[in-house]
């Protein structure tokens, strides 16, 4: 079997599963202008809730993924209307340092409730691996990928086609022209934010059904970073390209370079191609570049 299709297969889900991650990132930005630093921990807390739900109230999956929405979506509330809601008006650097501050609050907590230990998932998937005949896809790998698509899709036809989606593009747009509108921006700050920790829980739940959950998953959220700076900020469609993008690119590091420079080039590869984009197209690749006249 070639390795190149291999490696372009995997690198394709992975990149899947960081698209949705991504998009927990856009769908905040979009609406609030604000980047949220803190989606990584959203994750992790995510993912410890949907195990605990499995593990410690004997839940089956589907009930426990239904539980770690219900509780993404409360987390989003709360975060939005005590810790957010009253920062509307002050500086986006004030915003985006009060976010980091956020994950690290939410990070000690996780560490507090369960403990820095490694964790595994109980088997949800089916084991067979999907056999293209030219690669095979690991189990894990196919299930978060699919899982991925249909998640981003949802979250997709629910921004373009809905009235509330309506509502948020117009709010990203312009908040003064919304409000004259009557449309109600705290309203769909809120469900920004809701619908961005749906978006970085569902991703932590895949990803610890691929690779089991610690306390440092939301390290994830820095190499999602670099996904939505290559696709652009406010870009859906982008998110999901700029995914697939850095998941190849991590996969041929990780095979063609590890060996020549003695491992670690699969997890700089995406911190490398922040800096080129930046320098380059610091708008990313579907983002809109702002022009300022004075």
């Amino acid at each position: 079997m070639d390795i190149i299709p291999q490696i372009i297969v995997s690198g394709l889900a992975a990149g899947g599963v960081y698209g949705l991650i991504a998009l927990g990132f856009v769908l905040i930005y979009k609406a609030t202008s604000i980047l949220n630093l803190a989606t990584g921990e959203f994750m992790t807390l995510g993912a410890f809730v949907c195990l605990t739900a499995m593990t410690q109230l004997a839940a089956p999956f589907y009930i426990a993924f239904l539980v770690t929405l219900a509780f993404a979506a409360l987390l989003g509330i709360v975060i939005e209307r005590i810790i957010l809601r009253p920062l509307i008006g002050e500086p986006i650097i004030s915003v985006i340092m009060v976010t980091i501050g956020l994950g690290s609050i939410l990070k000690g907590l996780t560490h507090m409730i369960w403990s820095p230990d490694y964790r595994s998932f109980p088997k949800i998937f089916p084991p067979q691996p999907l056999d293209l005949g030219f690669a095979i896809v690991p189990s894990g790998l196919l299930w978060g990928f699919v899982s991925a698509v249909v998640c981003t899709a949802l979250f997709t036809v629910i921004f373009r086609f809905t009235r509330t989606g309506l509502a948020m593009r117009a709010t990203a747009s312009n908040q003064q022209a919304a409000l004259s509108m009557g449309i109600s921006v705290k309203r769909v700050f809120a469900l920004s934010w809701i619908f961005a920790a749906m978006a970085a829980s569902i991703g932590g739940v895949i990803i610890g059904n691929i690779s089991g959950i610690s306390i440092h998953l939301g390290n994830i959220g820095l190499k999602v970073l670099s996904v939505i700076i290559l696709g652009g900020l406010d870009s859906i469609i982008g998110a999901i390209i700029g995914g697939f993008i850095i998941g190849i690119l991590e996969n041929f590091a990780g095979v063609f370079l590890d060996a020549f420079f003695g491992g670690g080039v699969k997890e700089v590869v995406p911190f490398v191609v922040l800096v080129v984009i930046l320098m380059i197209r610091p708008y990313g690749i579907f983002g809109k570049a702002l022009i300022e006249r004075v």
